[in-house]
């Protein structure tokens, strides 16, 4: 306590204490409005000690992995990460981290306590591969954290490894075929938001949440060009409304695509379609307009989509693209039915619209176009990032090489073998 003085000042106590001389000067931390001389000197101390911890109320050594999750969620990712990608470590974190090895001190933690833990969740739990390396994501990332923070003098989980897997995931990829394509777009010829949300897909190779992040101010009908800008998400639904738009899932994915003749049609019909239901709903007719979201500290993190109310004019305006005949915006969420029918009665099963990504990719790449312009029409800085997740094989297709190959090792030899006969 001799680090802590207690005064009274008036009616109140005041806790005070030196800290870091400032040009040669004496600088002390104080703080009054204290009741009494035992509060006073319960508050100065844990000021004191939050000061020689930099500001934090914990010893790298007492410390619990549980508090250090709590703590890189707070100062790293929910100012550096998208929403979705903090939603998906708060869960592994709740679910699955801190239950296991949470209650461990940082101090406790081995490589080998990291490593047996991926390996029990690996042999106790039927979760994908692309999950565990999710869980495995937020334990190097923590502990990264720690370690360049100096919680840590050393990183446990540097050279941590996922369990190889025996059984191969199933590939849930679907390539459409042209005579898929042209049935569903047939089915929903009448339903325009439905019809031209996938062709744009089928057309671009665009992510679902970047299709329907689109306005109009985004669709450059002078020049050609689709400019790929944002993505939309959503969130627990409230008197606003679910839905927000914000930047594009990497760096790459901020591009402009060429529309082909027959998107730039399509788009151009759909505005002329979009722009009659306007006039016939009149002031039915919803409309919307981009909120600034701040956070905490005063910065705009996001922004959201809110429908406009009365004839108030909004200088941000948000003119989606893909809206329902009234102007209705759904997001995403307007692909739900079209889906079970494309499912149970069109009999297209296990097919999802992100599929339309990679089938545009594998349809460019099976008729020689170079996969450098088709990783950056999708956005994509690495071509292996297009090689291994948006190019698939069929059944057709693997016959084609069979036959294929037949053809190149054809010959005369080989036939009279084949048509030997015993005689």
């Amino acid at each position: 306590m001799s680090n802590v003085t207690i005064q009274k000042r008036g009616n109140f106590y005041q806790y005070k204490f030196e800290i870091a001389k400032v040009d040669g000067k004496r600088k002390f931390l104080s703080k009054s409005g204290f009741k009494t001389k035992s509060e006073a000197e319960k508050e100065g101390v844990i000021a004191y000690n939050d000061y020689l911890n930099t500001g934090n109320s914990f010893s790298a050594s007492d410390m619990s992995y549980s508090d250090l999750l709590d703590y890189w969620l707070e100062n790293y990712c929910y100012i550096n990460l998208k929403y979705h990608t903090i939603e998906g470590y708060s869960n592994i974190i709740k679910n699955h981290i801190k239950p296991n090895i949470g209650y461990f001190r940082l101090s406790q933690i081995t490589r080998a306590t990291l490593q047996e833990f991926i390996n029990k969740i690996y042999i106790n739990k039927s979760f994908s591969k692309n999950f565990l390396n999710n869980i495995k994501k937020v334990i190097k990332g923590s502990f990264t954290y720690a370690y360049e923070t100096d919680f840590i003098k050393v990183n446990p989980a540097i050279g941590l490894k996922l369990p190889k897997y025996d059984i191969p995931s199933k590939d849930p990829a679907h390539i459409f075929t042209n005579e898929e394509i042209n049935l569903i777009l047939d089915r929903f010829k009448n339903n325009h938001c439905v019809y031209y949300a996938f062709l744009t897909a089928y057309c671009t190779g665009l992510r679902v949440a970047e299709v329907f992040a689109l306005t109009w101010d985004d669709i450059d009908f002078e020049n050609k060009v689709i400019n790929v800008r944002h993505t939309i998400y959503d969130k627990p639904d409230d008197s606003k409304g679910r839905w927000y738009i914000g930047t594009t899932k990497t760096k790459q994915g901020t591009r402009q695509i060429n529309m082909s003749a027959t998107l730039y049609n399509a788009l151009l019909n759909y505005k002329k379609k979009q722009q009659y239901m306007k006039k016939l709903y009149g002031k039915e007719y919803l409309t919307y307009h981009f909120e600034d979201v701040l956070n905490k500290y005063g910065k705009v993190v996001e922004q959201r989509i809110v429908k406009n109310i009365g004839n108030v004019l909004q200088i941000n305006k948000a003119d989606m693209v893909f809206t329902r005949p009234n102007g209705k915006y759904v997001g995403r969420n307007i692909l739900n039915y079209p889906f079970k029918i494309i499912h149970k009665e069109l009999g297209i099963e296990n097919c999802r619209f992100y599929d339309l990504r990679g089938s545009y990719a594998t349809i460019n790449l099976r008729n020689g176009i170079e996969i450098r312009d088709v990783a950056d029409i999708l956005g994509h800085k690495y071509i292996e990032n297009t090689e291994n997740f948006y190019i698939s094989s069929t059944d057709e297709t693997r016959k084609n090489v069979s036959n294929v190959f037949d053809s190149l090792i054809s010959s005369k030899t080989i036939n009279d073998i084949i048509k030997y006969e015993i005689v």
